[in-house]
């Protein structure tokens, strides 16, 4: 009972509250300003890269510059000289081993133009279709393919009447020596399929499918043949209409000259003897 009335006679405690914290004021957010320098800084690495690509290859050897500035000079001449005439390939005082017209290299410029008239008889039906054109120029015989005469709209596959023109052109040149140079060209309206992402690939895709058809079904010997691929940067005529935009489209054949094969294209090394 005491305890109890104690109790009862207690004051309760106030327990007193926390006073509440004065708030810091916000310090303002300020928009960055400089953000822009990570992307700058990115495009000017990138730049620094192409540029140091670019002068990489750039650099040119004096000595193939000068034999490839004579080669031109004498190629525009109509006769070039038996130095040149001989380079990549044997010599013609080499009487073991005389040039044949099986030697890459072996046939001039008067041969080649024997070829254009052979292609031109073989070829008549498709030049008289505008399907193949051939010209004459410093490289060489450049037979051109037009695109409505070789592959589909934006494809690589090739047509039929394209396996019939490239199975004449590899009967006539198939005696003939010289490499072949095979160049994709398209017009300058922009691709992007899930096969091909841009005009390169398309390009690149159909010279390699014309060197695929050349090396299988018309028997050329792989080592003469190259391709290569120009997007839209390679025009015949500029692309100021949809005519003149579907001659750019074009597979060119391009049967070198002794002159420019010898000035740009690779000489394979000579097999090194067995070790003893």
């Amino acid at each position: 009972m005491f305890s109890n009335t104690r109790r009862r006679h207690e004051t309760p405690v106030e327990v007193p509250k926390p006073k509440p914290r004065p708030r810091r004021p916000r310090t303002p957010e300020y928009p960055n300003h400089e953000r822009w320098l990570v992307s700058y800084a990115d495009f000017i690495t990138l730049m620094f890269a192409v540029f140091a690509m670019m002068y990489s290859l750039s650099v040119v050897d004096a000595k193939k510059f000068k034999t490839a500035a004579e080669s031109l000079r004498a190629a525009f001449n109509g006769a070039p000289p038996a130095d040149l005439r001989t380079a990549g390939t044997v010599a013609f005082n080499d009487k073991s081993n005389p040039p044949t017209a099986a030697q890459p290299g072996a046939g001039g410029l008067v041969d080649l133009k024997a070829v254009r008239a052979q292609l031109q008889d073989r070829l008549a039906k498709a030049i008289g279709a505008n399907q193949v054109e051939m010209t004459m120029d410093h490289r060489g015989l450049v037979i051109s393919i037009r695109e409505a005469g070789s592959f589909p709209t934006s494809q690589a596959e090739l047509s039929p009447i394209a396996q019939g023109i490239l199975a004449e052109i590899g009967l006539a040149l198939a005696n003939v020596g010289n490499s072949v140079r095979i160049e994709g060209h398209t017009d300058d309206v922009p691709i992007h399929t899930d096969r091909f992402a841009s005009n390169w690939e398309l390009s690149t895709t159909r010279a390699t499918t014309v060197v695929r058809f050349m090396i299988e079904r018309a028997n050329i010997p792989p080592k003469r043949l190259s391709a290569a691929g120009y997007a839209e940067f390679m025009p015949r005529v500029p692309a100021g209409s949809e005519a003149a935009r579907a001659r750019n489209r074009r597979v060119d054949l391009i049967v070198l000259s002794p002159p420019t094969q010898a000035a740009e294209e690779p000489v394979a090394p000579a097999p090194r003897p067995p070790a003893a």
